[in-house]
């Protein structure tokens, strides 16, 4: 099965069936072709290569029955924010630099005393990723900030919610290289879950395979 590898791999080639990945403002039709923006790779990588394979894996009667990456939530816990707020200020701004996208502030749900934790008191931060910047930072994932993570091995496959949608814990955020390692004051992990549109955990995980996603060899 043809994988999405390497930030320098092929250009993929281009299909009919397109998102509508629009300006603000502007329908896509109304543009001029130099006025468009680009595809993502991997968006088109995944319309001319995965949902063919994915549908003669699974017998699929009808191409919408593709299993699909529908948004990429990453989600960065600040435990120590009620009590140094600049902690939370530098999560918000690597959280950016990592999504580029501005992060919302998660707040307690209920006051816990043994924690010194008030209903609505600041303790992370989230984002959520949809369409273009979604494929753009799966896409960096893979390639790029996957093979720097200490004694990689790949991910783990047991990870599946049994409704189709994965998630994982990073470590390190300083394994993205749109973060400045002189400039970290604290190493911070953070949660990412990839919400995918399928009908079982098998189908989830072949189309995240095809995509090329490091899982860990099984033996």
């Amino acid at each position: 099965m043809a994988k999405a590898t390497g930030t320098q791999g092929k250009n993929f080639a281009s299909t009919s069936k397109k998102a509508d990945f629009k300006p603000e403002g502007k329908r896509l039709s109304d543009l001029k072709d130099k006025e468009k923006p680009p595809f993502p790779r991997l968006y088109e990588f995944y319309t001319s290569q995965v949902i063919p394979s994915l549908t003669k894996k699974f017998g699929f009667k009808s191409l919408m029955q593709a299993p699909k990456l529908e948004k990429i939530v990453l989600n960065m816990g600040v435990g120590l924010a009620s009590a140094d707020q600049k902690l939370l200020a530098n999560a918000l701004n690597e959280l950016e630099l990592i999504s580029g996208q501005r992060p919302a502030i998660t707040r307690a749900r209920k006051s816990i005393s043994n924690f010194k934790l008030r209903e609505g008191m600041p303790i992370g931060c989230r984002v959520t990723l949809r369409r273009a910047r979604m494929y753009e930072f799966l896409d960096r994932f893979i390639n790029i900030a996957s093979p720097r993570i200490r004694d990689f091995r790949g991910f783990p496959d047991k990870s599946f919610d049994g409704r189709g949608n994965y998630t994982l814990g990073i470590k390190e955020q300083i394994i993205f290289p749109e973060i400045d390692v002189d400039k970290v004051n604290k190493i911070t992990g953070f949660d990412i879950t990839f919400c995918i549109k399928s009908d079982s955990d098998e189908q989830s995980y072949a189309l995240l395979s095809e995509f090329g996603f490091p899982f860990r060899k099984k033996e």
